[in-house]
Parts: C-alpha cells; structure tokens; sequence
C-alpha cells in the first residue's frame, strides 16, 4: 500500500513540476515541412532552460520572463519517422514524425466537405492505405482576441478508417502528390462551413486597409462567451413570443406519440426552410408533426415514406414507432414502414430534426414529399405544425470580424508549411464586387504573419450553383464572385485558381465531385512548385476583336489548342450584347486557336459574356489537356453587388 502511495506521490510530483508545453500541432504522427527552416515553440516557466534534439541537432535556449520559447531547426530533407525531444523540468518525446510537404487547407464547407461525402466513398475508401499522407484536423474555435493555442486537433494517419473525416479536397490533392513526389504530405485542415473571408482576416489587417479601417475601428471587444449567453437570451425570447410555447424539452419523448395533442403548435409549410418563414433563423431542435388518414383497406400495409430532404438531421417516427433516421441535410429522405404500422383512420409523422448551422427543415420538392401506398399516394406537402425544443447560440464566426483568424490561424503561427489550398467564397456572393479586396487583403494578411511574402495560395473558383437564377440580363452575384476571384489571380503574385464550373450542380451548393477539385489544385503545384513542368490551366480570355457583326475572341493557356466538351463542336455559355447591354444567347465556334461569337438579334456587339449565371454548367470551352476556360465578361457595366460592403 505504501508503494502504491509512494507512486502515487511521485507521479503528482511530476505532473506538478512539468513545465514545457508544445502547441498541438506539435504531437505523435506530425508531418514538419521539408527543405525550409521548421520553427518549434512552445512554453515554460520564466527563465525555464529549455532543450530541443531532433536527429543531429541539438538546439538550447531559455523561455522568456513570459514564459515564451522557441528554436528553430535546420532545413531537411523529406523522409521518417523520426523522433523529436522538448526537455526542460519536464521531457516531452514526440515520436512517428514525417519531414514532408506540408499544406494549409482551408475556408467554408466545400473545404471542410469530408470524404465520406465525396463520390464514390467506399471505393475511396479500399484504396486509402496511404501511411504518408496525415491530416491535422483543427477544432473548431472562435474569439474576440489572437489565440496562441487551438481548443483543440490531432494529426490523423489515411487509412480506411481515418480517410472519411480527411477534407475531400485537400485529401486528393495530397494523393496526387504523394503519388507523384514519393513523399509524405502533411494537410492542416482548419475550414468552417458558411463562414465569410472576414472572419479569416485579422484585425491587424483591417485596420491597416483604406477599405476596412473605419469599419474595424467600429468593432467592440468581444468576449464569445458572454455574447453567447446573450444572443441565447434573445432568441429564445423571440421564438417563444413566435410559437406561443416556452422552448422546452422535457416532454419531447410525446411528442412522437399519435395521442399527443399538438393543437396548440404553431404551423408552417413544407417543403420549404424555415429561415424563409415566420420561424426565421433557429439552429437548434425541431420537432415537426402532421396527420393523415388511411382507409380501411390499406391500414396495415407496408408503405414508402418520402420526406424529401431534412436540413440537417431527422429522427422520424409515424405512430410513435422509428421508421428512420439520416444525418445528411442534403440525402432525400426515403423510409420503408413496416405492416401494422400504419392505421385505420388517423395516423401521425412526428420528426425530430436536428440543425446544427445554416438552412433548417423540410426542403426539395413537394412531389418529394408524400407516403406511397402501392396504389395510393398521400402528398404530405402543406401545412404542419412545428415546436422548437432546443436553440444554439446565434453567435457564429460570421457575427464579427476575425473571430476565426483568433481562433483556428492564429495558433498555427509559425508552423512551417509549403502553401494554402483556399476554398471559399459563397458565403460572400452578397458582397462579391468588396471581395476584389477583401480576398487579396486575406492573403496579404496572412504572408505577414507568416512571414512569408510569396507563401503560394491556390483556391478554387465556385462551381455552378443555382441560388439566385442569375444570369447576364438579370444579374449574378455568383458570376461577380468568380470575377473577383478571377481578379486575385490576377492581381496578387504567386496565386492561381482551379476552375470547376463544370463540376458542379445546380442544385447542390456542395458538389460532390472533389476528386477532380483536387486533381486540379494539385496540377497547378505540381506544375509551379514541383517542376513537373504540365499543362495546368484553362483558357484564360485575352482580347476581343470586332469584326462587324462578330467578336473574335483570343485566349491564353490554351495548352495544344481549344476544344469542346461534346463530339458536336459547337460551343454554349456565350452571350453578345450590343450598346443596348442586352445580352443574347450566342452562335460561337472554335476557329483555330480563337473563338467566334456572333448573334442574329446583335449587329454591332459591343460586349460578350461567358458562363456569367449562377448556373453557367453549360459551358463546354476547354483546352486540349482537358481544363475548362474561365468564366468572364469584357464590359464593366455596373453590377449587383458594386454598392455591397461588409459590416457586422
């Protein structure tokens, strides 16, 4: 008993007196950037010696009267696994290290969008023995003020039971690297769906910048915790007065019950979000309910249960009893009911959906929504009644500027890396002509802190997507957000853009076709950073000619020459307008390396537009090696979002 006693006390002992901590990224199964100077830092008591052995180096130094360290070792070669020990009072024993390229993913959901997600998983997934490639995955965080560690992270190792949380985008890009350079990548995955570029953006950088000094100036101190509390308040205080119910949730497990009396429930209409009705904006718990009837002669008989779509995660019940559940927002909701459960008379769906962030509820198609009988179909789209049982924070990285640079960038500084994968945008479609200098601000914002003025930054265009209907005589914000990414790549050094117009879906602000996304970031680094020396780009528009009722059109990038996506040859997404500025769809074909496009109903163009819709997936320019042309427009004619800019 006393040894035990004794262990006891020398552990405490220990745990006590141990001084030295590393920040997160620091741990077992850490990739570090090859061929470039790796900072390590950490913290200790004052004055605290500190020692760092990593292969051949030994390096010393002593924590400041903050408690601050930091060495920073010599360059290396890629290989591992090594071992690296932090020795103060205490030793740390970091073990399984790679040297390798490292890669910054982030942005919104697009990025964050894991591979189980992806097409075609579980193929995906059997071809995942991949011990080289490894993903620091960093907790989600905000705060009003810089950070220096994360909440939370670990680094991962890709394999069949790890690969379906890696980021889809950043994942296939590091397979094409591996594959290609035979050595180990490392992707730091810090991504928050729906999140705007300005909360990406320190506030250093803001008020450094004539565009956004006055509004940073406006900004209070922040403290994410109270403001939480706060907002919590007032939410729950506005839903209550909505529904005309205390937001509660001690009696949910009636609320799947046919016997519960739900007359006292507000309604609202399905399918449709209730962002876009009276409820308005609730993250939270939901529980929704409607009735029907059965006749005698198909009470009793199994059925299909079509929700179409729940935003973000259902638990559904008819009669009291479970008849499915799916955590996608975006997967059709399609239940076998079993025999006996359906009866005579009246029958009650009861749905308990879950939404975490973003739109929330029944959405899709209202032919989508219905119970099928064989012979007999029941639309279930209309009126239903609703009860919130659980409200979320509406504090969310968007509320104020920074709050994310604070959290989820911040602590990541210095960690040495090779460059940024950027995936974002459609959270800024409202404001897409400010992007033009929110996003470059970003950049900048971040070579800085990194110390790395051409720290390479490869993003990716939004892909189509149908929010707005936008198109040239209507307007696309979608169209003025690619353009401004567009204009980055032109107007900021060492940054290029993988297009993806053409992988896209209409219906589906989360195309799931990230293999090709992946693909195409990593023929860009492979082409500038890598030396393999590859076709990596679409055509690009050069200039524009007229000759008399035609615009000729000139490219770069064109590779061995332009082609179209179909055997046909002819070529869509073109539009021509005259000084009218109405645009026209328009005849356009390939005539060597130009392209030709004309109208009937346009005699003298003035302007010619390409793929400028929410939904440009028509379009079919590309080059020979297979890459799509850039959208893009040669007017400058005033657009939707020029007056739009940024506040909280």
């Amino acid at each position: 008993m006393k040894t035990i006693l004794s262990f006891l006390i020398l552990c405490l002992s220990i745990t006590v007196s141990a001084q030295v901590k590393l920040p997160k990224l620091f741990s077992d199964g850490m990739v570090m950037q090859r061929n470039k100077p790796i900072p390590v830092w950490g913290w200790a008591k004052p004055h605290e010696p500190i020692k760092v052995v990593f292969k051949n180096q030994v390096l010393k130094t002593k924590a400041d009267r903050d408690g601050n360290w930091s060495v920073v070792l010599k360059d290396q070669e890629a290989g591992g696994p090594f071992k690296m020990i932090i020795k103060g009072k205490n030793q740390i024993e970091l073990t399984d290290i790679l040297i390798g390229e490292v890669w910054i993913c982030s942005g919104q959901s697009n990025m964050e969008w894991p591979v189980s997600q992806a097409d075609n998983f579980y193929a995906e997934q059997n071809d995942s023995n991949f011990p080289e490639i490894r993903q620091f995955l960093v907790e989600k965080a905000m705060s009003g003020q810089p950070k220096k560690t994360l909440t939370g992270g670990n680094w991962q190792t890709c394999n069949k039971n790890t690969v379906g949380d890696f980021t889809a985008v950043g994942y296939f890009f590091a397979k094409q690297l591996n594959k290609k350079l035979k050595i180990p990548i490392g992707i730091i995955n810090t991504s928050w769906g729906g999140t705007c570029v300005e909360t990406w953006t320190s506030k250093e950088a803001f008020q450094g910048s004539p565009e956004f000094k006055n509004m940073i100036s406006q900004m209070p101190d922040v403290d994410i915790d109270e403001l939480q509390e706060q907002q919590k308040s007032e939410v729950y205080s506005r839903i209550e007065q909505v529904q005309g119910n205390i937001i509660n949730a001690s009696n949910q497990r009636e609320y799947k019950n046919i016997s519960f009396n739900d007359s006292n429930w507000p309604e609202m209409y399905a399918p449709k979000l209730w962002e876009l009705q009276e409820l308005g904006d609730v993250d939270g718990v939901v529980w929704m309910r409607k009735s029907f009837n059965i006749s005698k002669e198909d009470a009793g008989k199994p059925a299909v249960l079509e929700l179409a779509k729940i935003d973000d995660q259902d638990t559904t019940y008819i009669n009291g009893e479970q008849v499915g559940t799916t955590k996608r927002y975006d997967e059709n909701r399609v239940y076998k009911i079993k025999e006996h459960i359906l009866k005579e008379g009246l029958n009650v769906i009861s749905i308990k959906i879950f939404d975490y962030a973003g739109g929330g509820g029944i959405w899709g198609e209202a032919s989508d929504l219905k119970l099928n009988l064989g012979q007999t179909e029941i639309p279930l789209s209309g009126s239903w009644k609703y009860l919130v049982t659980d409200v979320k924070s509406s504090v969310s990285p968007n509320s104020y500027p920074s709050l994310l640079f604070n959290a989820m960038v911040n602590p990541l500084i210095p960690f040495a890396c090779q460059g940024v994968l950027w995936y974002q945008g459609e959270a800024n479609v409202n404001r897409a002509a400010q992007y033009k200098k929110a996003f470059p601000l970003m950049i900048a914002d971040w070579r800085k802190h990194w110390n790395m003025g051409d720290l390479p930054f490869y993003f990716v265009q939004l892909s189509t997507f149908d929010e707005f209907g936008g198109n040239s005589n209507a307007g696309s914000k979608w169209a003025e957000l690619r353009e401004a990414q567009n204009y980055t790549k032109d107007h900021v050094t060492n940054t290029d853009m993988a297009v993806t117009i053409d992988i896209g879906n209409p219906k589906d602000i989360h195309p799931t076709n990230k293999q090709e996304v992946g693909k195409r970031l990593a023929a860009m680094a492979l082409n500038d950073i890598y030396q393999e020396k590859i076709v990596s780009r679409g055509p690009a528009f050069k200039s524009m000619e007229i000759d008399n009722n035609k615009a000729i059109l000139t490219f770069n990038n064109i590779g061995t020459g332009l082609k179209t996506s179909d055997k046909y040859g002819c070529l869509k997404g073109f539009e021509i307008a005259g000084a009218d500025q109405v645009f026209h769809y328009a005849q356009a074909y390939i005539e060597g390396d130009k392209v030709i496009v004309h109208s009937k109903d346009v005699t003298n163009p003035q302007a010619v537009r390409y793929g400028w819709a929410d939904d440009a997936g028509d379009c079919n320019l590309y080059n020979k090696e297979g890459f799509p042309a850039i959208p893009f427009r040669t007017d400058n004619w005033k657009t939707l979002t020029f007056n739009e800019i940024y506040g909280f």
